[in-house]
């Protein structure tokens, strides 16, 4: 029996399901699958995610810290994962292909750590980023991913491999 995949998000999974299809207005169902899909241990993002949702003062910023269960944003100060990080990092660092600024926001975002607390807890990486061979100008996560075997999917995946159907209905 092969065990269920566990999901780690990727801040642009909040904030673009927010801004565009599942806003909370338009799709409430989409926030209420996170948090029960959280409840079934299957989805999770970090502290440092949430961190960067913070501060707007918008809904987002109050679903992360109101509606969101304390346990949905993981700690990355694991020993674990502090050492996948600095493992992913150093790679990065050695990559010719990264402009100077590329390394330089890749070591100061969240990414690296969704990553590397997803290679640390054998966890799925949740992006909307695609992997690009070529790029210099930003370090994208799935060239990380495929680099240290960290299987990558986007939203619409991860909503398929959980089964999450949203059903028409009006709010009145």
């Amino acid at each position: 029996m092969t065990k269920a995949k566990r999901f780690v998000l990727d801040a642009n999974v909040l904030i673009q399901a927010r801004n565009t299809y599942y806003g909370f207005d338009l799709c409430p169902g989409f926030w209420k699958a996170l948090v029960q899909e959280h409840e079934n241990r299957r989805i999770f993002s970090i502290e440092r995610v949430k961190d960067e949702l913070a501060g707007w003062g918008d809904d987002l910023d109050e679903w992360a810290n109101e509606t969101a269960p304390k346990s949905f944003f993981k700690k990355t100060d694991d020993i674990a994962v502090v050492r996948s990080y600095r493992k992913m990092l150093t790679w990065v660092q050695g990559q010719p292909q990264f402009s100077a600024a590329a390394k330089a926001e890749f070591a100061t975002v969240a990414d690296g750590w969704v990553i590397a607390f997803a290679e640390a807890n054998d966890y799925v990486v949740v992006t909307h980023e695609v992997l690009a061979p070529a790029a210099q100008k930003k370090v994208p996560m799935p060239n990380v991913c495929n680099q240290f075997g960290v299987e990558c999917v986007n939203t619409f995946e991860m909503l398929k491999e959980l089964h999450v159907r949203f059903i028409l209905g009006k709010n009145r």
